[in-house]
């Protein structure tokens, strides 16, 4: 997990975005925009930006963190990203992509929830 190091800077970036993108899809969403999927792709986003930025920060101390940071942010893009397409393309992003992005969310918490059995990093 030492080599997913380099991704950390990503994380930050990633979490600064669906942050934004969270506000601007709920903005959307309240001024005439589909609240189905426009909200719920705001809430994705927003739920899930301060817990990579708190992954990204917490790594140290957390050893899955990284990885579980990444499996969530992936995760996060796909389904909210979806949910946007459906609202401004009339499509999906691709076939099955909001039961992969939600797949991929889990999954992200599986890890967050496994990082209780690995050793904490010494600090």
């Amino acid at each position: 997990m030492e080599r997913l190091g380099n991704f950390r800077p990503l994380i930050l970036f990633v979490s600064g975005l669906m942050g934004a993108a969270g506000v601007a899809l709920a903005a959307a969403a309240s001024h005439g925009g589909d609240t189905v999927f426009l909200g719920s792709a705001s809430t994705m986003c927003l739920a899930h930006a301060p817990v990579l930025l708190g992954l990204y920060l917490g790594y140290r101390y957390f050893r899955t963190a990284t990885l579980a940071a990444l499996v969530l942010g992936l995760g996060s893009i796909i389904f909210a990203g979806d949910l946007v397409s459906r609202h401004y393309l009339g499509d999906r992003l691709f076939p099955l992509a909001a039961p992969v992005g939600g797949t991929g969310m889990m999954l992200g918490w599986l890890i967050v929830a496994a990082g209780a059995f690995f050793r904490v990093r010494e600090v």
